[in-house]
């Protein structure tokens, strides 16, 4: 049996502020390295043991990750960062509050820019200093590849090379693999692995630092998948993502 374990990096600044991230770098917040650590220990407690670990390049992934693999004492294990799975870029409305975005440009709005298939938020402009091309880590990644703003269908065509690439090619030479990445980027696998269509998933909420195993057969067929931990807390964080464009 092969087991592969999608974690949403813990809150961020920003999370806690309410603003829309995407690629802008913000850190964790002192919850969110504990929901990181916690999200290791209870990994250690069921018995996982992953030998293969991806991540972005953005710091809140790649800080949850550390704090996930201190926490199984698992330091060691190799790991690789790609562009490929940062957060859905979300152009123009990066550091801008939900809230208040919500109220300028109304629900349905909002929504397709946050949750929908193929609606891309206000792109920055070229000249605009957050554009990731003014940003040294991305210099080995061409222009054209780069977004000024991105709709799910768009994160998952930059995502997709690489998971089929390199993710599920881990299971060759790993039973169990690792991947801490953002709301979206960790969407476009799930809808890819469960087969959501592009009105469902709409729906699809992912917590934070909450452990999410996929089982598959050794052919790499799925079989389940299902969240670690009280699932009356996990259903609780759902909401708390389905309703942040709410949150003051």
């Amino acid at each position: 049996m092969k087991k592969l374990i999608l974690v949403r990096h813990g809150e961020s600044e920003w999370n806690k502020m309410n603003l829309f991230t995407g690629w802008t770098d913000v850190d964790l917040t002192y919850l969110g390295q504990c929901e990181a650590y916690m999200a290791g220990r209870l990994l250690k407690d069921e018995g996982f043991r992953p030998t293969m670990c991806y991540t972005s390049f953005l710091k809140r992934a790649v800080k949850t990750l550390n704090q996930i693999l201190d926490a199984m004492d698992m330091d060691y294990l190799p790991v690789e960062k790609s562009w490929r799975l940062n957060e859905k870029s979300y152009g123009a409305l990066q550091g801008k509050n939900k809230a208040e975005t919500l109220q300028k440009y109304g629900e349905e709005k909002l929504m397709a820019w946050r949750r929908s298939y193929d609606v891309q938020p206000p792109a920055l402009d070229i000249t605009d200093k957050r554009d990731p091309r003014n940003d040294p880590r991305y210099d080995a990644v061409s222009d054209a590849e780069l977004p000024h703003t991105e709709a799910l269908c768009d994160t998952i065509a930059r995502l997709m090379p690489y998971y089929e690439g390199t993710i599920l090619k881990a299971f060759e030479t790993n039973d169990e693999v690792l991947v801490v990445a953002h709301g979206n980027s960790l969407r476009g696998i799930v809808k890819t692995i469960k087969g959501i269509s592009d009105k469902e998933i709409v729906g699809l909420n992912i917590p934070t630092a909450v452990p999410y195993i996929f089982e598959f057969d050794d052919q790499l067929n799925f079989k389940k998948d299902y969240y670690l931990g009280n699932q009356e807390e996990i259903e609780k964080k759902i909401n708390g993502v389905k309703n942040q464009a709410n949150k003051k």
